[in-house]
């Protein structure tokens, strides 16, 4: 079908599961961390809007962590049932490496992650921030480990082949290889960012609706900030990560830039626009600009760009797809340093949450922040074909021995359930999202607590109170829950 064969299913099975989880911990990193913000900023200022915003941000927080951890689940199975020679292989290094994902973060989030959601008034200040802190620690740990092992697999060292298996000789090595830094700085970075255009996002939704209140202006502003701060300095760290991986994968930057060869001496266009074709080995209808691509890619005017006619036709990543995936990377990144610079330009003007332009803008850049993680990963994933391992081990080597017909029932099978579960669980949050945080009626209960005036909570709840019910105790409200 399509020309297609089992070990491409395989693929695209994978590739389909981890681009719908890789969106969850995304999200689930940057508001865990803003929560912490959110709820240090309340008990410094006690201002009832930062404790508004914590529980409004705290359920879909909830439900976003719900559902990558159950993705998650899968993504690890994948790799005993489709890549079953992968694991075989390299099993010594990335087993342990996810199990220390396991006993860190895991076991540090299963600690507190109770205590944060629902122990809002039932512990003291303290031990509710010090949850909320570790919650946020963990998700961090999580992508410390998950990052070093998939560096690993672009930059593997660290290791002897015995048997025809990686066997581990030097973990911190492993752990710390030479591409491990920038890609742990540059994903870490990338969610803060998305959770910013996402709650930004939010924001706008709420303004050009004609809700304006303090809550919402707080987060749009914070998450302008954000933007403004955090986007320039990922520009910077991909910049670094270019270089990093034109000393360790210069196969990948060739396809990147759809350079096919150098010309004597001649420094290395940037080509801008184009349409790489790998069969006939040249990027058709070709945009360039001379000189700018030594330039980005060696800060050099003379230096050239390895092309991907020095490599051999079976070790050539597929330039159509990552030319085009990291230029959509790229060109959001772009938008978001200019979304970060108008409303700059604005708050001194006075009119960031009156700007329907702007507030538009900022609407429709929500999804931005997680759309450019996806074609980033597209870009690094595809990029480093036709390995599994770089250098060691070929993906084609790598797929455990399923046929076509076994590979199309599952990948069906996946792609109906996902829609199915995800789709309604990434619904409900967006119900959550069209709510808006809930505004504390005075501030003479500035802890809220049972049967007071607060915003109640709930981290799973999207039911509206009656007003009578504001005068109830908790414990018997209606509440909906997943």
């Amino acid at each position: 079908m399509f020309g297609l064969e089992a070990l491409d299913l395989a693929r695209i099975q994978f590739a389909f599961t981890i681009s719908f989880h890789i969106l969850f911990p995304a999200i689930t990193i940057g508001l865990a961390s803003y929560l912490a913000v959110l709820e240090g900023l309340w008990l410094k200022t006690r201002n009832d809007t930062y404790r508004d915003l914590y529980h409004f941000w705290s359920k879909i927080f909830a439900v976003n962590f719900g559902m990558g951890v159950v993705s998650g689940l899968v993504m690890a199975y994948q790799f005993g049932t489709n890549w079953s020679r992968f694991s075989d292989f390299a099993g010594a290094v990335t087993g342990p490496l996810l199990t220390y994902e396991v006993l860190t973060a895991f076991f540090l989030e299963a600690g507190f992650l109770g205590v944060m959601l629902f122990g809002w008034n039932k512990v003291g200040r303290g031990l509710h921030f010090f949850s909320t802190v570790m919650v946020a620690i963990g998700t961090l740990i999580s992508t410390f480990w998950i990052l070093a092992s998939n560096s690993w697999m672009q930059t593997p060292q660290g290791f002897e082949i015995v048997n025809g298996q990686v066997i581990p000789t030097d973990w911190l090595a492993i752990i710390f290889n030479p591409s491990f830094p920038y890609r742990l700085m540059h994903m870490a970075t990338a969610a803060f960012v998305a959770t910013a255009f996402f709650v930004g996002s939010s924001a706008a939704w709420h303004l050009l609706r004609g809700k304006d209140n303090p809550a919402i202006r707080t987060m749009l502003s914070m998450a302008m900030w954000m933007a403004l701060i955090v986007a320039p300095i990922q520009a910077v760290i991909g910049d670094f990560h270019g270089l990093n991986t034109l000393k360790h994968q210069p196969a990948k930057i060739a396809a990147i830039e759809g350079h096919w060869e150098n010309h004597g001496d001649e420094a290395t266009p940037l080509i801008l626009f184009g349409w790489p074709d790998m069969k006939e080995e040249k990027t058709k209808f070709a945009v360039e600009i001379p000189y700018l691509g030594s330039l980005i890619l060696t800060h050099s005017l003379d230096k050239q760009v390895p092309a991907l006619k020095e490599f051999p036709p079976e070790d050539r990543p597929n330039s159509t797809i990552v030319f085009w995936s990291f230029r959509i990377m790229v060109g959001l990144g772009f938008l978001m340093i200019f979304t970060g610079l108008w409303s700059l330009w604005l708050r001194k003007r006075d009119s960031l949450y009156t700007s329907r332009p702007f507030l538009y803008l900022a609407l429709w850049m929500g999804p931005s922040g997680l759309i450019a993680i996806l074609a980033g990963w597209f870009t690094t994933e595809i990029g480093r074909q036709p390995w599994v391992v770089y250098g060691l081990m070929r993906t084609a080597d790598a797929s455990s021995n399923h046929s076509f017909m076994q590979m199309s029932i599952t990948l069906i099978m996946f792609v109906v359930v996902y829609f199915a579960l995800f789709g309604a669980g990434l619904g409900y949050m967006m119900r959550l999202v069209r709510k808006g945080p809930k505004i504390s009626e005075g501030t003479e209960t500035p802890d809220g607590g049972p049967g007071k005036k607060r915003t109640p909570a709930r981290p799973l709840s999207a039911a509206d109170d009656s007003a009578d019910a504001d005068h109830c105790d908790d414990d018997i409200r209606v509440t909906k829950e997943i």
